[in-house]
């Protein structure tokens, strides 16, 4: 029997185990917290509940690949309960846009500020569609293990048409004039942890994507999802190591022999690391054993934004909140300055606000309460920063500007109060300094070339996770794990 160790039960993680376990490969998760799930977490204290990580679900059927793959049914482990509106948008002017999947009702909004926006908006979508079906046709589905694999000739006339170096922001303006629509749509780079305006314009698919697929909630929280594929792993026979973290990889003669833990040795000749992609290369491979992955190339790196996040129970509704809710600044591209150029926390940052007991109240603790996980962009961990000062600054800085937009008596009100920094995340986690989707896409080769999935220095060393292919987010990182478990079982036959 074929066996396998996994570094880290993330979604990607243990995506690649299911799919490798449920076809007779005996897999072993080592994963160094309490709990799987890597940045995705569960956070219950004072009645309220939080989900840590990723709230905003789409692209169902990428889960669902994960059940349907080894012969199970997703609704048997875990429910998914559309949202709408999709999200809510607000405007320092006052303006609002409830995003949904009507067009006219989007037309309507749009024209409440920019009648020229509003003619444009269909135009828009179709543009979006073709980017989304483009990505998911030549992309999405495949590794590019090899120069071949990249050189395809239909992967290279997607790649032309999908205006790899032209911007989001610059995609947009094609459309659009308002800040408000610039804003709205620009905002998905940020999706995989980019700037709207130096990520490629393929991101902008997402406004299609949401628009037509929908957005998701899931029974219970987020976290359900990875419970769900820790049962069905368990199920199968995984074999799952909590409080067990790596500290090396060990390499002979260019090939994997096996992982090194606190408890033990692990030998293995095939490893997966569902942990960062730099942060394994930096911290558990000898620079020695992975001479295309020296520490000066890993510096050139740039990592992808963070986040500031402040958990907030608070025993009042606020009416204006839904399930999702974006409150943005004055000065959109400021806010991107500060983060990528200045690596400095926003003055004025766009304000996300998950508040999933407006769906579920039991996440809140009933009637009458609020769970509300505020999350402001960040800039990745630098020696530069001190977090122990900066933590307690910004904290005040976001609940004020929540009570400036309309949360009024929130500090007087909080019952429950907690705050993640990206100096929290980097440390909890492993994220490479921080930062939430891996490595940018703020560039060509940085969106379009990731890590390889596959070491090419280290025969047996697998990849899955945000920084490698296809990139950040919830739905591709599992993806990332079912391709990848695909690729090395055709290997193995």
């Amino acid at each position: 029997m074929k066996k396998v160790i996994i570094i880290g039960g993330g979604l990607g993680g243990l995506s690649a185990a299911i799919r490798l376990q449920s076809h007779g490969v005996q897999v072993t998760i080592l994963e160094k917290e309490a709990a799987l799930g890597g940045k995705l977490q569960r956070h219950h204290e004072a009645g309220y509940s939080f989900d840590l990580g990723p709230s905003t679900i789409t692209m169902k059927a990428y889960f669902e690949e994960v059940f349907t793959s080894c012969h199970r049914r997703m609704e048997d482990y875990v429910t998914f309960y559309p949202i709408s509106p999709l999200t809510k948008n607000i405007f320092p002017d006052g303006h609002t846009v409830e995003f949904t999947p009507n067009i006219e009702q989007m037309e309507s909004q749009i024209a409440a500020f920019s009648p020229e926006d509003a003619k444009q908006y269909r135009a828009f979508l179709q543009e979006s569609k073709v980017l989304f079906q483009k990505a998911e046709e030549q992309f999405l589905n495949r590794l590019l293990l090899s120069w071949k694999d990249k050189a395809d000739v239909k992967l290279m006339k997607a790649l032309l048409a999908v205006k790899p170096f032209t911007s989001v922001q610059r995609l947009l303006r094609q459309y659009f004039r308002h800040p408000h629509t610039l804003a709205m749509f620009g905002r998905y780079a940020t999706y995989i942890g980019s700037s709207p305006y130096e990520a490629p314009a393929i991101f902008n698919m997402m406004a299609y994507l949401e628009g037509e697929k929908g957005i998701y909630g899931i029974q219970g929280g987020t976290y359900r999802l990875v419970e769900a594929f820790e049962t069905l792993a368990k199920e199968l026979g995984v074999q799952i190591y909590l409080n067990e973290q790596v500290n090396k990889i060990h390499v002979k003669d260019r090939r994997i022999k096996g992982v090194e833990t606190d408890q033990q040795m692990y030998e293995a000749d095939q490893v997966i690391a569902g942990a960062d992609a730099l942060t394994v290369y930096r911290q558990l491979i000898d620079e020695k054993d992975r001479p295309r992955f020296l520490n000066q190339k890993l510096s050139g790196i740039e990592p992808s934004l963070s986040g500031f996040v402040l958990l907030l129970g608070v025993p009042k509704v606020y009416e204006q909140l839904v399930h999702h809710n974006v409150f943005f600044p004055e000065d959109y591209e400021q806010e991107f300055k500060d983060i990528f150029q200045k690596k400095q926390l926003p003055q004025d940052p766009t304000l996300y606000i998950c508040y999933s007991g407006h769906s579920e109240p039991a996440l809140s603790g009933g009637p009458g309460r609020s769970n509300l996980f505020v999350l402001a962009n960040a800039p990745y961990v630098t020696n530069e920063q001190d977090w122990d000062m900066l933590k307690e600054t910004y904290r005040q800085h976001v609940k004020n500007k929540l009570m400036e937009k309309g949360l009024f008596d929130l500090d007087e009100l909080i019952e429950y109060e907690a705050v993640q920094t990206p100096l929290d995340l980097q440390q909890k986690t492993g994220a490479y300094r921080g930062a939430i989707y891996g490595m940018s896409s703020n560039s060509f080769k940085q969106a379009f070339f990731r890590i390889n999935n596959q070491s090419k220095d280290i025969e047996g060393l697998w990849f899955v996770g945000g920084t490698s292919h296809p990139g950040g987010g919830t739905p591709m990182v599992t993806k990332s794990g079912q391709l990848v478990a695909e690729a090395m079982l055709k290997q193995w036959t």
